[in-house]
């Protein structure tokens, strides 16, 4: 394994591998077994926590489970190939890489994020065969991303791209039993950072259109046919739903992506003591309940 630290002033293309190094068939997409497969095609995933996650909002205000970016990384990759997180956070991409025998770049404008998943991984116990691969973080903008990556090399892009404003207020923590509303958190603001280039400081239109122009800036890096998966929540402001997956579906298509499949994160094991949102007038679904993810792939040439 190798973690560094590259500063956002400097372009280089990455010394990382991106070649498989299993014996599956050319013609496979991962190394699942049938039996594996058969489990993958479900489009309702439960995914549970271990007790390697993180799941400090003091830490991040948005954090989700090594089991995530594990599954897709198993569906789409071989040993031994190329994936990148274009907002990395505290990393956790980079350790089901890591355990999977995959090399992998994440990217983030936090110092303080990046900071944290190298510790992680620093941390973290190594197997053998991972010594064998790299895990690298990187301070920079996502913009910047093909400055250090050659095209046609990365086999998965997988991320959770940050909230469009949904943190830039005060909590008020409604999704809550009304007893644990007033918590450390309760009229808080959670925000990922002060940078305006941030997608987490913009309204949903300016979100959407830096996100595709990220994203458009990533499409020749990947191979044929290689796989982009974004998870994504939907946003209720105002009294108002935003269907955010939607949106990001039309933009990702207008820049050459093409959409193979949504699926269903189903967090209900994840949800403790809901409090009773909207009631008695106004029926709202709790989208703390379930989150979408959205998978691309690059069309064949």
């Amino acid at each position: 394994m190798n973690t560094k630290t590259i500063n956002d002033n400097i372009s280089m293309k990455l010394d990382i591998g991106y070649k498989k190094t299993c014996s599956c068939p050319d013609t496979h997409i991962n190394c699942l077994t049938p039996k594996e497969w058969v489990k993958g095609q479900v489009a309702i995933w439960e995914l549970y926590y271990e007790g390697r996650d993180i799941r400090d909002k003091d830490i991040h205000p948005a954090v989700f489970p090594i089991a995530l970016p594990k599954k897709c990384i198993e569906l789409f990759t071989h040993k031994g190939e190329l994936v990148l997180d274009p907002f990395v956070g505290i990393g956790t991409t980079l350790i089901a890489a890591r355990d999977l025998e995959r090399n992998a770049v994440g990217f983030d404008l936090n110092q303080k994020y990046v900071d944290f998943a190298n510790k992680r991984l620093a941390e973290s116990n190594m197997t053998l065969f991972a010594k064998n691969t790299k895990q690298i973080v990187i301070c920079d903008d996502a913009i910047n991303i093909p400055k250090y990556l050659n095209e046609e090399t990365v086999s998965l892009c997988v991320t959770s791209p940050p909230y469009a404003n949904m943190l830039n207020h005060e909590r008020l923590n409604k999704s809550l039993r009304s007893d644990l509303r007033e918590n450390k958190h309760y009229k808080k603001i959670q925000q990922y950072s002060d940078n305006p280039r941030d997608l987490g400081t913009m309204r949903l239109k300016e979100y959407i259109d830096a996100l595709a122009e990220i994203y458009k800036g990533i499409l020749p890096l990947l191979r044929p046919k290689a796989h982009c998966v974004i998870n994504v929540n939907d946003l209720w402001e105002n009294n108002h739903r935003y269907p955010t997956h939607s949106y990001i579906i039309e933009a990702m298509e207008k820049v050459g992506y093409e959409l193979r499949n949504i699926i269903i994160w189903d967090k209900r094991n994840l949800v403790n003591k809901v409090g009773i949102y909207g009631w008695p007038s106004n029926y709202i679904t709790l989208s703390t309940t379930f989150e979408y993810i959205l998978d691309f792939w690059r069309p064949p040439l």
